[in-house]
């Protein structure tokens, strides 16, 4: 038999505003490495990004962007779906055991405008503002 696994949220960037899409990109979201670092998120890892501004919501991948350069940048079709300044969460899920997720509390990272991680939590409080 197989252990039960609950996916839960891993790691959230908290409405980070968006600087540029690029169409012609083969696809992604380009982030600054900085921000992947304070979110624990990897390079070509699945995320879903949700736009504040008109609720759409998609899945992607993140690529490595510069650090200090507080890009976010839409790339592709996703591209389509924001438009710069918009503000979007960022947010990757983990599968754990119920015994891992017992103990679990995903990191959020919260930005200024200029995208630079500003706060790090571990978990979030309901009604909680940046």
């Amino acid at each position: 038999m197989t252990a039960m696994e609950i996916v839960l949220l891993k790691s959230k960037i908290h409405r980070a505003l968006v600087t540029g899409t690029e169409i012609g990109y083969v696809g992604s979201i380009t982030l600054d490495a900085d921000l992947m670092e304070a979110a624990g998120l990897w390079e070509h890892e699945r995320v879903l990004v949700v736009d504040v501004e008109n609720g759409g919501r998609f899945e992607t991948y993140c690529i490595r962007g510069p650090a200090g350069s507080g890009e976010v940048c839409l790339n592709g079709a996703a591209a389509r779906l924001v438009s710069r300044g918009d503000r979007v969460i960022v947010m990757a899920f983990a599968h754990l055991t119920p015994g891992e997720a017992a103990a679990h509390r995903p990191r959020v990272v919260f930005v200024d405008d200029r995208n630079r991680p500003v706060r790090t939590a571990d978990g979030e409080t309901p009604g909680e503002t940046a």
